[in-house]
């Protein structure tokens, strides 16, 4: 009973704490399977940014209810977003789950799981459902293990990681059930940081990606601004200076996070490891929708962002977050948005159909917007996305660009990677090569890929 599946539903920062997890139940002698069929226990990481994510979650345990009743010692747990959101109230649709934990207890899951695992060898009732949604001080400085694969594990080399710098958030946007499943904003120590980092390039680790619920507000209250630099940027100068890490991206900030430090880093030569592409939420394009979903910023303060960044780095690339059909949301508001949307020239994008979320300011609103308007307006951004993500992978054919070996591809045919400015790219190569920074010269390009050899 020591082989466990995990399913994570959601965002990096819910990839982040999977693994976590998993290094963690690993450490205590458990087997980390890739398929549910092989599994003794199955663990659902959980999102609940939206309705659909979380209706995903519970079809998904409701299904496994079946062979719980077939395999009574089967372990079923509930972890992350969802489990915090709803907590106990969630055994009203789903009685047979053994564990319901929230996000500040995921370290507790190896314990909790020995626990059950004792009782039934013993031969013991296991009792009641475990349901652990409590909030934990510096529980942040749990999420820290990192997952390492053994030989056999298909040759998988980790070439890049996620580590968790913050959680949490105080910004209680409208629309946003995060502070209620995450909590307040609370830092990891920087010393602790760079040290993860450290011991991630010593394993081979080529790339970084510093999470956070809000990455840019990472510190305030920690450490000070030094000569005009603030905690974040401080962090980004001591990851940057780290042995071995060639790349360093982070996600998702905040507009108002980027004051004049953040945006100079961009700047070539500054910190030539920070990849010229930045994830800059916008959600809406209108000023009047902006201010009911409580964001701190104009549509022109938003454009003057993207062009500071730009004039810093003129090839940067952009991705963003954008909210269709928040309620009150008119012709004339969207229409703002999508001119905003087209001006900034996005290289990628998230376009949400808002969806209402119980326990939000925004679930309470009048002036829902029909779903078929949303989907019109979707559906409208989603072209114009298509058409720049094309015309900037196309302006990439003929140029050599720096890539990252990942691994093999989907396929097993050939070997993928991403550019500084996070393109997939598809191309041919040796194992070897696993972990290198290769010249890949483009031939090809689709909206979503670049196909090239190396140069």
């Amino acid at each position: 009973m020591n082989r466990v599946y995990i399913k994570t539903y959601g965002c990096q920062m819910n990839e982040r704490d999977s693994e976590a997890v998993a290094a963690m139940l690993r450490a205590r002698g458990y087997r980390i399977v890739r398929s549910e069929d092989e599994c003794d226990i199955m663990l659902l990481n959980t999102c609940s940014v939206r309705d659909a994510a979380e209706q995903k979650a519970i079809g998904k345990a409701s299904y496994m209810r079946g062979r719980k009743r077939r395999n009574p010692d089967f372990v079923l747990g509930i972890l992350g977003c969802m489990a915090q959101n709803r907590g106990a109230a969630l055994l009203d649709k789903l009685p047979d789950v053994d564990l319901v934990i929230g996000t500040q207890k995921f370290h507790q899951v190896p314990g909790y799981l020995d626990n059950i695992r004792a009782a039934r060898e013993a031969g013991l009732p296991v009792g009641e459902t475990i349901v652990d949604i409590a909030e934990e001080a510096g529980s942040q400085n749990t999420i820290k293990d990192h997952r390492v694969f053994d030989s056999d594990e298909a040759g998988e080399k980790q070439v890049s990681a996620f580590v968790s710098i913050q959680q949490g958030c105080n910004m209680d946007c409208a629309f946003c059930i995060v502070p209620k499943t995450r909590g307040d904003e609370r830092s990891r120590p920087m010393d602790d940081i760079v040290e993860e980092c450290r011991r991630l390039a010593e394993r081979g680790v080529r790339e970084i990606t510093l999470l956070g619920q809000i990455v840019t507000s990472y510190g305030r209250r920690d450490y000070t601004h030094t000569g005009g630099i603030s905690p974040f940027v401080q962090l980004l100068e001591r990851v940057h200076a780290v042995d071995g890490i060639e790349r360093i991206r982070f996600t998702s900030p905040h507009p108002r996070g980027f004051k004049q430090d953040l945006v100079d880093a961009f700047a070539p030569g500054r910190m030539p490891k920070l990849c010229e592409q930045v994830h800059l939420p916008m959600q809406s394009g209108s000023e009047r929708i902006l201010k009911a979903m409580n964001r701190p910023y104009s549509p022109a303060r938003y454009k003057e962002i993207v062009d500071s960044l730009r004039a810093a780095n003129p090839g940067i690339y952009f991705s963003t977050d954008v909210i269709v059909g928040f309620p009150g949301e008119t012709d004339e508001d969207f229409e703002q948005t999508r001119e905003l949307f087209e001006a900034c020239n996005y290289d990628m994008a998230y376009v949400f159909k808002y969806s209402i979320r119980t326990g939000t300011p925004a679930g309470a609103l009048a002036g829902q917007v029909p779903d078929e308007v949303k989907e019109r307006r979707n559906q409208i951004l989603l072209d114009i996305l298509h058409r720049n993500s094309l015309r900037r992978n196309e302006s990439l054919v003929g140029t050599v660009q720096e890539v990252l070996v990942e691994g093999r591809d989907k396929t097993g045919l050939h070997f993928t990677g991403r550019t500084r400015g996070n393109r997939v790219a598809i191309f041919d190569t040796q194992p070897h090569r696993v972990g290198q920074l290769v010249p890949l010269r483009i031939e090809r390009a689709t909206v979503s890929s670049l196909y090239g050899h190396l140069a």
